[in-house]
């Protein structure tokens, strides 16, 4: 191992000057608890609440496999049979793996990235509660009768209006739609925390592998989750306006959900696996007690099993009729993922055969991931075959598929996970010898619940049905899927006793038990380590063997609180180098108010109570407000961080990671929009005239007297961005943008859109109210900027970021006159 260069700070620090630190990153008590935001404790929220919904889902997969273990049982009612699997999907899909995943990253990456906390920590405060508060009331639906029953994938038209008439696919939208929040917060949260927020010398070469695979995975999120969005909200205005995106009888169709759906959930799969991919890499090095095999190419196979995955939605809709050059290129496709997702299984089993193996509780399910995994994934190959996807579709091998692939390539990394990190928590290890009797009993119960899948689909056992004949000869093998299934659950129950039993243990240091090389094993607080480690190397606790004393006696960056508040260092996205400091804010009601209130204001909205909704409503946008204006202060203009090294405190426009924070935000609201313009492409493209009989455009100067408005407003938006002490250029900017909104609503109000005659028209007036959106968003801001700008600079992030927001708002209206006039 390599001597350690001399640390920025020579001297140790004297303790009375943690007495800052230690005041500004005090935990709240009583109800205060509910104020709390820095990562710690919000990913000990985020993990409770996301495995609570694990073991509730795992309830409702009992029930179903009970309800099947004979033919022709009839525990559960066709209707509640339907809801249940309804509800176990979604949970499981939704509310469980994606947030599950999130959760992990939220509690561990500070830790690992020698962070103080996440840089919006409000974000992910509000993110988790919008979570905690949406899941709630979905699955308090299934008490009152009100729980879906459309399938977790809600395929329309047997989601819309005629054939569920009731409020349960509204719930389902309304949950999905909780989620979306969440998980897009989670991402902004997440990428710019991995860029910009590492400690000084964590360049792109050291970055740990799992923060690299939730890298990869956050940026899926960003693309992959609008489509949903776009097509979660075109069904609710079917349902809510008979708007007929989805109704063949008047020019819609159902495939088009399929799209929007598909394009998000097969890469739902390794948003899902890369994560617990990444948790693998980063555990297997201190289990072995060697670096990781391959680390590189690791890294490159994490990001091509990214991209590749988004060209992979139609393998799900080989039977939907599509043609033979598409099918022909997505099988392909299914195919070629498998390599890069090799790539790293190789680089495991060569890190276990280099290494020191030892069956210790992690190891052994890391082993059993491998196996488990490595299985589902064979099926995934075969079910990429066009001609074999044809015979399996719907059967009971899909299941099996699907569950091999995801307990295996989640559950299990995260047993191991669990095995691995609990001392951060309180410093106590699981029992290995419990662990011995969890690790067979899942292991087991996942093979012997599974694998019989396989067969009765093949056999002809179609998914979704209730109940079956006993002439079928499926009879033993949903005997023994049940069996497996009760010792699966019999593991799962093992594993929670143990877990809370370990978390009561009264709290003590956590020290390095398995000698690992990763920063999450320094002492840490709640405002993380005393003083940001120095870091020079991928393994930093192995090549720096003085880091932990250094840190802890304050020899590093940043020791103790310069600003007496909450502060983390800012460094450069590719070389780590200290760029300013960024004054993070404390615990507030203010996210948990939000979140209350737009929770409040969707669920009251979908059973119809107008006026309550509003008064949520309401209380959601004033705690924005008040959220936006305390991020507002002002603040010295530099301090000290190391011995002889000032920084800034905070940046503006390129330099300020608000900035690049809200770029994210652009590319998420760009690919909703390019989901809109893909829906009315493709519905225009289903027509034998366009536009349809009856319905038409506005006529000249429509579109030229709009666009000069949009034009205008974008000018004196960036205008206002040169004169920031001046509050009236965007004021005029807010006047255009809702000028020329207002001109194109009744243009074609004058021009007879009528969205609830055709799918056509419903989809320009889809294009028109997510214009509508941004107007409804940007006017106020515009209001707000003029306000905050009179009062004080340090609004300049503020008008920054909504200047950027409004030109690529107009940008996109621009687009969308474009569009329509060349179709």
């Amino acid at each position: 191992m390599s001597a350690p260069r001399r640390p920025p700070n020579s001297l140790p620090r004297p303790p009375g000057e943690y007495e800052a630190l230690e005041r500004a990153w005090r935990k709240p008590g009583g109800w205060r608890a509910l104020t709390a935001v820095n990562n710690t404790r919000i990913g000990r929220l985020y993990l409770a609440t996301a495995f609570a919904l694990f073991l509730f889902a795992g309830v409702l997969a009992l029930a179903m496999r009970l309800q099947l273990a004979v033919p022709g049982n009839d525990l559960l009612q066709p209707g509640t049979y339907n809801q249940f699997f309804t509800m176990h999907g979604t949970v499981m899909m939704f509310l469980f793996a994606i947030p599950m995943v999130e959760a992990i990253a939220v509690f561990l990456l500070p830790g690992m990235l020698g962070a103080r906390d996440l840089p919006f920590p409000r974000l992910s405060a509000y993110a988790y509660w919008a979570y905690a508060f949406g899941g709630a009331g979905f699955i308090v639906t299934l008490a009152f009768g009100l729980a879906p029953d459309g399938g977790w994938f809600m395929y329309p038209p047997l989601t819309g209006k005629e054939y569920s008439p009731g409020l349960n696919a509204d719930f389902w939208l309304l949950g999905i739609g909780f989620i979306e929040i969440s998980a897009i917060a989670g991402a902004i949260e997440l990428i710019i925390g991995i860029l910009f927020t590492r400690t000084p010398g964590m360049t792109l070469a050291r970055i740990p592998v799992f923060a690299w695979s939730m890298l990869v995975v956050a940026a899926m999120v960003v693309f992959a989750f609008p489509p949903l969005i776009a097509g979660t909200a075109l069904l609710e205005l079917e349902r809510a306006y008979d708007w007929p995106f989805f109704i063949p009888a008047r020019g819609g169709d159902p495939v088009l959900w399929q799209h929007l759906f598909w394009f998000f959930g097969h890469p739902e799969v390794y948003i899902i696996f890369l994560p617990a991919a990444g948790m693998v890499s980063s555990m297997l090095p201190a289990l072995v007690q060697t670096p990781l095999v391959g680390r590189r190419a690791v890294i490159f196979s994490l990001a091509a099993v990214g991209a590749l995955s988004f060209a992979l939605w139609m393998h799900h809709m080989f039977t939907a009729g599509l043609g033979q050059l598409e099918t022909t290129l997505v099988s392909a496709a299914s195919m070629a993922i498998a390599v890069p997702t090799a790539v790293q299984v190789f680089a495991w089993i060569a890190t276990l055969w280099r290494g020191r193996v030892q069956l210790n509780a992690p190891t052994l399910f890391v082993l059993g991931f491998l196996l488990v995994f490595v299985l589902g994934g064979l099926t995934g190959v075969m079910v990429a075959a066009v001609p074999f996807d044809w015979q399996a579709h719907d059967s009971y091998f899909i299941v099996a598929h699907l569950h091999y692939v995801l307990v295996g390539g989640l559950v299990f990394p995260m047993l191991a996970g669990a095995y691995f990190w609990v001392p951060l928590f309180n410093g106590h290890r699981m029992s290995e010898a419990w662990a011995r009797w969890v690790f067979g009993l899942v292991f087991a119960g996942t093979n012997v619940a599974f694998f019989p899948m396989h067969v009765s689909g093949l056999l002809g056992m179609p998914r979704r049905v209730y109940t079956y004949g006993s002439e079928t000869g499926w009879a033993d093998l949903n005997m023994a899927s049940t069996v497996g299934a009760l010792l699966l659950a019999c593991g799962v129950a093992l594993f929670t006793i143990d877990l809370i039993r370990t978390l009561r243990r009264p709290q003590r240091a956590h020290g390095d038990p398995w000698r690992a090389s990763s920063l999450e094993w320094l002492p840490q607080d709640e405002y993380a380590t005393r003083s940001q480690p120095d870091v020079r190397s991928a393994e930093p606790l192995w090549r720096q063997p003085l880091l932990v004393q250094e840190v802890e006696t304050g020899m590093h960056w940043l020791p103790g609180s310069v600003t007496g508040m909450r502060e983390t260092l800012v460094t450069g996205w590719r070389d780590a180098r200290p760029r300013y400091l960024l004054v993070l804010p404390g615990d507030s009601w203010l996210p948990f108010l939000c979140a209350l209130g737009t929770a409040g204001f969707f669920l009251l909205m979908t059973v119809q109570q107008a006026i309550a909704a509003w008064l949520f409503g309401a209380l959601a946008i004033v705690a924005l407000v008040a959220w936006l204006w305390q991020a507002d202060r002002p603040l010295p203009p530099q301090a000290t961080v190391a011995e002889g090294v000032e920084l800034p405190i905070g940046a503006e426009g390129r330099a300020s990671h608000s900035w690049w924070a809200t770029w994210v935000l652009v590319v998420v609201d760009a690919a909703i929009f390019a989901s809109l313009a893909f829906t009315f492409l493709h519905l225009s493209m289903r027509l034998e005239v366009c536009p349809p009989p009856g319905a038409h455009l506005p006529a000249a100067p429509w579109p030229w007297l709009q666009a000069a408005f949009l034009a205008a407003s974008s000018l004196l938006a960036w205008w206002s961005s040169r004169r920031p002490a001046q509050g009236w250029p965007m004021l005029a900017a807010g006047a255009c943008l809702v000028a020329a909104f207002a001109y194109d609503l009744d243009a074609h109000r004058h021009a007879g859109l009528a969205p609830s005659r055709d799918a056509w028209s419903a989809a320009v007036a889809a294009l028109l109210a997510y214009q509508g959106l941004h107007v409804a968003v940007l006017a106020p801001a515009a209001l707000y900027v003029a306000a905050r700008g009179k009062l004080r600079a340090a609004s300049r992030a503020t008008l920054d970021n909504t200047v950027l927001l409004w030109h690529c708002a107009v940008l996109q209206a621009l687009a969308g006159l474009v569009l329509l006039r060349l179709v």
